[in-house]
């Protein structure tokens, strides 16, 4: 559960401009404030039968999202090279100067 809860925020962190304001309300709501579609449903005065389908909605649309954009694939396999790459240089098999490049893609991020 945690994991599918992590990638969940990763996605809508990734393609939360792509969703209504509806959408990112319940999201953020659920995910990041951690409420429960019951809470959910008397802010917005809606049943909780109505969150939960909005929420599993959104779910399936942002993993559509990734199917097709492959943002946080991408991301997932930039922070791995990173690392990489960080033990290369603290190893000493890379170059010091390695290190200023890393830190400056890592601001990027």
């Amino acid at each position: 559960m945690l994991e599918k809860t992590t990638r969940i925020n990763y996605l809508f962190d990734f393609y939360q401009s792509l969703l209504t304001p509806k959408q990112r309300n319940y999201m953020e709501l659920y995910y990041l404030e951690d409420y429960s579609l019951g809470e959910i449903s008397e802010t917005f005065e809606v049943s909780r039968q109505a969150v939960y389908d909005n929420i599993r909605r959104t779910e399936t649309m942002l993993e559509e999202y990734e199917k097709k954009l492959h943002l946080y694939e991408k991301f997932q396999k930039r922070q791995q090279v990173m690392a990489e790459m960080e033990a290369a240089v603290d190893k000493k098999e890379l170059p010091e100067h390695t290190a200023v490049w890393l830190d400056q893609l890592q601001e990027l991020e």
